[in-house]
Formats: C-alpha cells, structure tokens, sequence
C-alpha cells in the first residue's frame, strides 16, 4: 500500500495533468473507469497536436484513444476572429463494414444520432454529421472524388491499421495516410506489430509528428492450456517459463507416452479420443466434450475457432445430437425475446429457407456458429446474445477475430491449420494472438483462457513458440491500381503521381531493406575515386590503355567459348557417325585409351552416348565431354552378332582384339593442324593498338594495372548494387509507368490532357477489376440490358468463387449470355495487353454469381435462388448472397454515378439496384 506521502504526490501529479490537459480530464470524467497509463499517455499526445500511432495487444482497450479524437473534434477547436468556435469533424474508419455498424451504435449511445453518421456502402446515416464512421475505402473514394463532406476534418481514426497487410484491400490505408490534407490529425490504432519504430518512421515522413505509444500490457492475463484427450494441461509452468518458450514438463511427457501408445497400437485401452487402430484412427474429443469440460471448469462462454464453414455447422449438430443445454429457463425466454423482435421483417418461408427454427433451438441451448456463409442478421444476432452472457459457446471461423467487439472468457482452437483461399497453411504467431486475444473479458474475468485441442500433428513446442511470440512484422501490400492511376494524375499530374507512390509505405520499407546495400555503393564510389588517384599515368591516358587490355581479354574468352563450342559440335557430329566394331581413342578421363563401339549413339532426342569397351575391358557409355577433339575411326574390329558385355570373358577376349590393333593408347591428335586459319582480326588489331599506346611503355606500367584492376573488379561489383537497389526501390515507380502506359494506349490518359473523358468515368469505378468494367462501359456491352440481366451481367467482374471450379457455371440463354461472353472476350484482350507490359493480370470473370443475382433481381423466391447458386457443396448460403448481392448492388451504384454513362445504362442500373434491395437484402440495411 502506498505511504501518505506518495498519495499526495500522486494527487499533486493528477492536479497538475488536469490543468495541463483539460480535454482529456473533461473526457476521463464520462468513462466510468481509470484510464490506463498508455491510453493516457496516447490522449495526452492527441491533445498537443501530435498524431499518434497506439500499438496495444486485443482487449487493452486502444478505441478509447479514438474516442477521445471524436471527443477533441465536438468540443471544438480554437476561437476564430469572430469569437466563435468553428465546426470539427472527426471520420472513424474501420476495415470492415460489421466493426462499422458496432462503432456507429457505440457511438449514437455516447453522443446522440444527430452527432454520428454512418458510411459503408451498404448504409449512407447522417454522412453530414460531425462524427461519421466508415469503412476505409468509403474515405478513400472521398479523397479522390474531392468530397465536400472533407471540409473541417480534423481528425481521422483509423481502426485495426495493421489490416494494411492485407494482400487484397490493404494499399487503401496506404493511399488515405498518403492523400488525407496536412491539417488532419491521425490516430492510428494497431495490434502489436514488432516493427512498430518503422511504421511510427514512415508516418512521421507523410504526415509530420506522430507520437508512437506501444503497450505490451494485456488488462486481463492469458493462460495457455492444451487439451489431450479429456486431460487439460498448463502450456506452461510459470510466467518465466512462458518467456523461455518452456513447456510445462507434465504436458511434454504425457504426450510422449500417448504418441509412444499409438505407435505400438494400444488405442483400444487408450481411453476417450482413441480409435481402434492407433494413430490413423485418432480423433481427439468430441465437440460437445470439449464444451462441457469448459462449462465444468467454468470458463464459459467461449469462442471455438474451427477453420471451416461446415465445421461450425457441424459442431452445433453434434453439441444439439448430444443433448447439450447450457442456458436456464430464464435465459431462454430472453433469447427468444431477443430474436424474434429482430427478425419480425423477415417473411415466414424465407425463415425456413434459412434455417430459422433449428438456428433458434441452438440458441435457446446457448450454442451458435458464427461466419461469413450466415445471413448478416443472423450472425448479428449470435453477436449480440453472446455479448450479453446468454449465448454460451460459439463455434467460428477466423473472421470474427477482425475487430469486432466479442470477448469471451476461454478462446479453444482446434487446429492450427486454415485455408487461406488458396491452400492449407499454419497460423502465424500474429494470427495465433490475434484469436486467442479475444479470451478475458475486461472488467468482468479475472483471467482469460486459451486452449489447444491437441492431435499427433501438434508438438506443444510448436504452440508455446506461437503463444509467447506476442507480435509480428507489418509488412505493405501497396501496389498501384488502374483506377489509382486516373485519380492520382488527375488530381496531381503523372510526376507529382510518382513521387507520392514514391511517399508510399512499400516504397519506405523497400528503401529501408536497401539501405544496407546503398552505404555499399557509397562506400564502394570513394573507394573507386581513391584508386583513380593510384592509376594516373605520367606517359598518357591509363584508363584508356587499360581498357584496351580489358577488352583484349573479353576477345580471347570470346574465342575460347567459341573454339569449345564448336570442338563440342565436331564432338557430337563425330560420335553420331560411330559404327559397331569402329575403333577410337577417348582422349581423356578416367576411360582413356583405344576402345571398340559395341552400339551406335544415335536414335535419342539428346546427345549421342555410344556403348563402347576400353583396352582394360571397362563396358560403358561415352559422351561428347570425354572428347576434347573429333572421334577419330583409327581401325575396325568384327563384334560377335550377339555380344554379351556383361560377360567377363566376352569382354576380355574383344579387349584383346582390341589391342591386337597394334595402335598407340595414348597416341596425339594425327595432322594436329589449326582450323583457325590465323589469329583473329580484330584480337590482332587491339593488340597493336595496345603495343603502341603511350602507357606500354611506362615503367609503372604493372603496378599501375594491379590498381587498375582492382577498380575494375570494384565498378563491376558497384553497378550490380546499383542495379539491386533500382530492382527493389524502382518497383512501385515502375509498375505505375506500365500502368499509365497501358491506359495510354486504351485512351484513359493522354500525353497532352492528362485524364481523357474516359479516365474520368475509370476513377469512378472501385474494384480489383477497374478497368474491365470501363471497357464493358465504353465498348456498350451491357447497354440495351434490362435491370435484371444487368445485374446478372455485373455480378460477374465481382464474385469470386471460394473454390477453383474446372467447370465453368451456365448463364441465362439469349442477352445475358452474349453479355457475358462479350465480356470474357474482352478481359482475354486485356489480360494480353498486361501480360505484354508485365502487370499484375486482372481477374478472370467468375460465372458464379449470374443464376442466382439473375433470378433474385426478377423477383424470384430466395428458396430457388439459394438453389441456383454455382456452388461446389450444393446450395448457396445466405450469408454469401446477400454479400455478393451487396457488391453487385455497390458495382451497380458506381456505374450509374460514373461520368459519360448513357442516360439508358444509367437507368437501368438505377432500376437494378430497385430490384436486388428487397426481402434478406432490404431488411439488412435496416
């Protein structure tokens, strides 16, 4: 306990920060709660003036920092002249749309729904407001489009910064830190990344002072546990062991010994968890024993990571089958209260098509799965019940782990193994921390829990590398983009372009990795002037004289390679002629000396390789590198018909015919006369340049070329770092060049104006296939569309299947169709020209998509397009149509706001967007 002295001393210090920081005491006063010294630390940053980056583990509670940027931005700014404050926004942006809509409703509950809009593409609240929550790519698009909405912005919360890293949508972060005006403020707020100097670094260098505030410090403490079988193990012993990465003795020997039972085929006495026939049979506990373990040990509710749609599915039917109830009678009237009263707008039929009624029997037993296959609602719901303690095990995929606010008391991974989109790969340590993060609800546990369902495949060394690897490299996935392009030389020209691609992260991180390399070549540039010095020649230019001896040099490799190339082919044509019975020479290697061809080396596609027998009876195949000079035939012997080499004695009595020839074994080449025909000429002439140069007859002349060709060596040696260095910081500048030219000769950009008419309706289109969608615009491939087959014809630049199909899906017969096929036509254009410049291909049009869209934009029951949909397990889920549904809708808004669109294609995506927003689609966005 503190002494009265240090109480004091600790009121004195609180007085003070209160007087030097009123905002911030001002906002504390609201919280309820103590802020943390880190979080404070960060506010009190903000309240200077300076940006500030918070690097802080899942759970510490960094989004208090954002909030007091919103905080900072209602309370106004400094009086203007005529004494009044003027307006301050404040944007809250997050990487995905869910995090928004949390952020929004937390928000609207602090400060009112006249004070906080919302912006995410599918929702358009209060944009005017003050405080306005988006995703990011909502604020990048602003920035480009010049919005109005910008004007008094004066600070920008970017939420969860380290999503930057993502291969697909992380250059956005890049482009909005890039483009947002000097005078706003940025609050960039990250998980624990290890590189966090370097991108604190960067940040200073585009947006000037930024204060970095790292905290390894987690509110709530995790144990690490691993689940054997139905025995639950610490990872660890002690926290010391847990920096040691030491796993806990126990753990270690129990997991031997059931490997050890496995191998010798004990299964059957194993106990739970064995199959009957050791190893290959193993099935670790079964899901509803891993639940009713945590609900004994008390460390409900928790979050079951299991890396699959159908595996969460699954593991709610099996908890369900095994008769599992986790909640009382009261928590299930509340939950059936909860759920109907969001679910009244959702027809009866579509409710069974969703499998309303067993979703619901799951919950009232407290059980639920969580992922992007579920209606947005729906999972909505599973968020909210688990939130409030009624919901008690939930069963999800690793996208729950992308922010949104779902704390559990245990975290339980069954696997260390995901699906990436393109094949099975191991957790990092940040994907690792990042899920096992959400164990320990603040406030409420006093210690959180993560648990690994252990299998032969996972080494409990392995898991404790994972866990006390608490952070992870942040690495840019920024690569200029065809709709970039158009905006950036709209907005700033094609040079004043480059040097901001050049401001980029990826630039800065390239330059960085380069840094070593470039000291070197300036190190290796003083050197260089240092041996000029050395090479200086009283008789006359040494630097030329030398070059003359260089480029003599060059000429006789020149001819060397030349002269084997072609004893190589005199070589092979020799061999090639060969005949049974012929008698050569190998002229060198271990075989030389006379021997007898026993078969020809012709009839293969490679070089001849004629079997032969040597004087010493070896039997063996030759090839053109045992010969320095032709095959010579020197006489013929008569090989038995049926020649055995195999056989000792048939060897050795041919081997004596062979030296019966009489010929000399180790005979010189016969008429060894040049086939030059003289030295070569130009070799000639730069040697009698050479004889007559000032410099030949120095007396110096070889201590100046020792230097002379040190610095040689050291040129060479310097222009491949140069070269390496170009490689690596040059990439960003060139791709952008290729970009730009492409679009050149497409028409987007011209030399003279800059961004052409058709440039401005491409900087209006969003997406991974930008420019094909332009193309389709202005080539009219979807113009004389109805709405429907618009939408149908659209869905295809925008869905992507989750698996690779070999078979491409149909599509609706007659204008659809040619639509589509125009469309493939006109992407296998494109992708040729990118191919021709070396880019990054565009997408390949995905079918998928167009039955279902097509049927649901008609009008059609979601029943029957949940059927129509190109999927690899059966129907579509109703979680992924209503998201692709989403980005045709999103697609379909960009082409009716684009400039130079006709009034007809404008229309009718105007009407295709009426179409699709109904039923699941209409009362999500409520």
């Amino acid at each position: 306990m503190s002494s009265p002295a240090e109480r004091y001393a600790a009121a004195r210090r609180r007085a003070a920060q209160a007087s030097n920081y009123p905002a911030l005491t001002d906002f504390a006063l609201g919280l309820g709660f103590e802020i943390d010294d880190f979080q404070r630390e960060a506010c009190q940053a903000l309240e200077r003036g300076s940006g500030v980056l918070v690097c802080a583990p899942t759970g510490a509670g960094k989004t208090v920092v954002g909030e007091f940027a919103v905080h900072l931005a209602l309370t106004g700014g400094e009086p203007d002249a005529a004494g009044g404050t003027p307006p301050r926004k404040c944007f809250y942006t997050t990487p995905i749309k869910a995090l928004s809509n949390q952020k929004y409703h937390d928000l609207v509950a602090r400060y009112g729904a006249d004070r906080v809009g919302l912006l995410t593409g599918d929702n358009a609240i209060n944009g005017d407001a003050p405080v306005v929550v988006m995703t990011t790519e909502v604020l990048r698009n602003m920035l480009y489009a010049g919005s109005a909405a910008l004007t008094g912005l004066a600070y920008v919360v970017m939420d969860e910064v380290h999503y930057l890293a993502d291969r697909f949508r992380g250059g956005v972060w890049e482009e909005v830190i890039i483009h947002l005006p000097e005078s706003v403020t940025l609050v960039s707020l990250s998980a624990t990344v290890s590189n966090a100097e370097e991108f604190a670094d960067w940040l200073v260098t585009v947006r000037g002072q930024t204060e970095v505030v790292v905290s390894e410090h987690r509110p709530v403490p995790l144990w690490q546990h691993m689940l054997v079988g139905k025995r639950m193990f610490d990872l660890f012993h002690d926290a010391d062991a847990a920096r040691k990465h030491d796993v806990h003795p126990e753990l270690l020997r129990y997991t031997r010994d059931t490997m050890r039972r496995m191998e010798l085929g004990e299964g059957r006495v194993g106990g739970p968890g064995w199959g009957r026939s050791g190893r290959s049979r193993w099935r670790g506990p079964m899901r509803p024993d891993i639940v009713e373990r945590l609900d004994r040990e008390g460390l409900l509710p928790a979050i079951l990571f299991i890396f699959s749609r159908a595996g969460c599915a699954a593991a709610v039917q099996q908890c369900l089958a095994a008769g599992l109830r986790l909640t009382t009678a009261d928590e299930r009237a509340e939950i059936r209260e909860v759920v109907e009263s969001r679910v009244t707008a959702i027809p009866g039929e579509d409710l069974s098509v969703l499998g309303y009624w067993e979703w619901l029997d799951g919950l009232e037993r407290g059980l639920a799965s969580h992922h992007a296959g579920m209606l947005p609602a729906f999972k909505e719901i599973v968020e909210e019940l688990f939130v409030r303690g009624l919901v008690k095990a939930v069963f999800a995929t690793e996208t729950l782990a992308l922010g949104i606010n779902m704390p559990a008391r245990s975290v339980v991974l069954e696997r260390l193994v995901k699906f990436n989109g393109e094949a099975h790969v191991e957790l990092t340590p940040g994907e690792y921390t990042q899920l096992t993060g959400r164990a320990g609800r603040r406030g409420i546990d006093v210690e959180g829990h993560a648990v690994v369902v252990w299998s032969p495949e996972v080494d409990p060394r392995h898991v404790a590398g994972l866990a006390s690897t608490r952070t992870y490299p942040l690495r840019s996935s920024f690569r200029p983009s065809y709709n970039m392009a158009v905006n950036l030389v709209g907005s700033v020209g094609a040079d004043a372009a480059r040097e901001l691609l050049e401001s980029s992260f990826a630039q800065f991180q390239a330059d960085r990795s380069v840094v070593g390399l470039a000291r070197q070549v300036q190190r290796n540039s003083e050197a260089i002037e240092a041996y000029d010095t050395e090479v200086e020649c009283e008789q006359g230019d040494f630097g030329e004289y030398f070059a003359l001896r260089v480029a003599i040099a060059d000429r006789e490799r020149a001819l060397a390679r030349e002269g084997q190339s072609q004893r190589k082919a005199a070589a092979v044509d020799s061999l090639q002629r060969l005949r049974v019975g012929d008698v050569i020479r190998v002229p060198s290697g271990r075989r030389a000396g006379l021997a007898v061809v026993l078969e020809p080396g012709t009839g293969g596609f490679g070089e001849p390789r004629p079997l032969v027998l040597t004087q010493d009876r070896w039997a063996g195949r030759v090839t053109p590198g045992d010969f320095t000079s032709p095959a010579e035939v020197l006489a013929r012997i008569r090989v038995p018909k049926h020649f055995n080499h195999r056989s000792p004695a048939a060897r050795r009595d041919l081997a004596a015919e062979v030296s019966a020839t009489g010929l000399n074994r180790h005979g010189g080449r016969r008429g060894g006369r040049s086939k030059g025909g003289g030295e070569d000429h130009r070799l000639a002439q730069l040697r009698a340049d050479l004889r007559r140069h000032p410099c030949h007859s120095c007396p110096d002349r070889e201590e100046h070329a020792r230097w002379a060709e040190r610095r040689h060596r050291l040129v060479r040696d310097t222009d491949e770092l140069r070269q390496r260095v170009a490689g690596r910081t040059g990439s960003l500048a060139r791709t952008f060049d290729r970009i730009c030219a492409l679009l050149t000769a497409r028409g987007y950009l011209s030399a003279e104006d800059g961004v052409t008419d058709a440039g401005r309706m491409l900087a209006r289109i969003w997406g991974e296939s930008d420019l094909l969608v332009a193309e389709c615009i202005r080539g009219g491939l979807w113009d004389g569309l109805s709405p429907a087959e618009l939408a149908a014809a659209a869905s295809v630049v925008v869905f992507e299947a989750r698996r690779d199909t070999d078979d491409r899906a149909g599509v609706p017969r007659g204008a659809v169709a040619e639509a589509v096929e125009a469309t493939l036509k006109l992407w296998g254009e494109i992708e040729s020209d990118e191919a021709a410049r070396g880019l990054t291909v565009t997408r390949e049009p995905d079918l998928g998509f167009v039955w279902p869209i097509y049927r649901w934009a008609r009008g059609e029951t979601l029943a029957k397009v949940l059927a129509s949909g190109h999927n690899l397990d059966g129907d579509m889920p109703a979680g992924d149509f209503v998201r692709w549904a989403r980005q045709v809708v999103d697609l379909l808004g960009q082409i009716a706001d684009a400039h130079g669109v006709s009034a007809t294609l404008r229309d009718n995506a105007r009407a295709a967007i009426a179409t699709v927003n109904r039923g699941v689609l209409a009362y999500h966005t409520a």
